[in-house]
């Protein structure tokens, strides 16, 4: 059985700064970057719980790392990552990515961000880091991340998040806040298509959808040329969900949507109406959305519905498995850093299906079975 985990990751990170003078390199970075990726694959959350790892599993760490002065202390680890240029770093995030993902067409990429609530350092005035992912749906992949700056928002954060990205044959969900113009613009212009949530921020363009819908129902749609619906049922654990969408593709109405601000390629608008029961409380929610696709009812309302994958399979697992909402890691780049480390590691736990188990499972597997935890750096 080889002893070597995944060439090709460490390889990803082989080229990655040293943000150390000389004199303080005690230990090797790849050394450090590697102790890191396998310490949080298997459940180490912090420098110290990293730190630890290395130490009880040393005599399996040297057969494929050089560790000229042993295991680094847990103090090295965070000062390391600290100084950690954030760019490099997701850049090597990246090489890797590259080498693992194969994403088909018509591949869903969800955008969304994530607040990590306890990286805020109120002494040297500093706000919690806000981070943007994308996600790959069906790949179940972290295809990459930023971080938005400190006095902006996702709307300058998600344009850089796509340029990182090859959007070719893909289609990329975004919520309201990225329901921009220059947003779809670029993911057309990288050969992307888009769905995009519309709601009170882009009050215009919301406006018109809404009375636009409100007047084809009205005339039982028999004066737009090209539409279609679609209804779900779905029951369990004692709630039902119906879901209706309706899909306008009529080209005049795409163009009335947009009035005299032009919007790249909207070929459709979208309305999603759900309802849901549980025992005798009934509540109702009503969604709209653009999009670049022409394509049937059901195909949006799948794309729409795989969107939330990105808070399902992605924010709520760093919360519960890698306990993310908890880390108290403020020290400068450390945060972000820490960010990528842990979706690099989400990413591997999610692309081993061997395990029939939950993330968190895997981890400690990880720990206790050496030969899984090489299975789970071999994807």
């Amino acid at each position: 059985m080889t002893t070597d985990p995944r060439p090709t990751l460490l390889e990803s990170f082989a080229s990655l700064p040293d943000p150390r003078v000389q004199r303080t390199q005690r230990h090797k970075l790849i050394d450090i970057v590697a102790i890191a990726i396998l310490g949080m694959t298997s459940g180490a959350d912090t420098w110290v719980d990293i730190a630890e790892f290395g130490r009880s599993k040393e005599p399996w760490l040297r057969q494929f790392l050089e560790l000229p002065n042993g295991i680094p202390s847990h103090d090295t680890f965070g000062r390391v990552f600290a100084r950690l240029d954030p760019e490099q770093f997701r850049s090597c995030f990246l090489d890797w990515i590259r080498t693992v993902q194969a994403l088909t067409h018509g591949q869903v990429i969800a955008i969304d961000g994530k607040t990590l609530r306890r990286s805020h350092d109120r002494v040297a005035g500093h706000e919690a880091i806000h981070m943007v992912s994308a996600w790959a749906t069906a790949n179940h992949l972290v295809l990459g991340q930023v971080q938005t700056d400190a006095k902006s928002n996702e709307i300058t954060a998600i344009p850089k998040l796509l340029r990182l990205l090859d959007l070719s044959g893909c289609i990329v969900t975004i919520d309201a806040m990225g329901c921009q113009r220059d947003i779809a613009l670029q993911i057309q212009q990288q050969q992307g298509d888009y769905v995009l949530a519309v709601k009170e921020n882009q009050q215009g363009l919301y406006d018109r959808i809404q009375w636009l819908f409100e007047r084809a129902e009205r005339a039982d749609y028999a004066q737009v040329e090209s539409h279609d619906t679609c209804k779900t049922v779905e029951k369990g654990h004692g709630r039902i969900e119906i879901r209706r969408c309706w899909v306008i593709s009529d080209a005049t109405y795409a163009l009335y949507a947009q009035s005299v601000r032009f919007w790249a390629g909207i070929n459709s608008l979208i309305k999603v109406v759900s309802v849901r029961r549980v025992g005798d409380t009934v509540s109702s929610e009503t969604r709209y959305y653009i999009s670049s696709l022409s394509g049937n009812a059901r195909q949006m309302l799948r794309v729409i519905r795989s969107h939330w994958a990105i808070e399902n399979e992605l924010h709520w697992c760093l919360d519960v498995a890698f306990l993310e909402d908890d880390s108290r890691v403020r020290k400068d780049h450390a945060p972000e850093n820490l960010a990528i480390l842990r979706h690099l590691c989400l990413s591997l736990l999610k692309q081993e299906h061997s395990a029939k188990c939950g993330l968190k499972a895997k981890r400690l597997r990880a720990a206790w079975d050496t030969a899984y935890l090489l299975k789970v750096l071999d994807v």
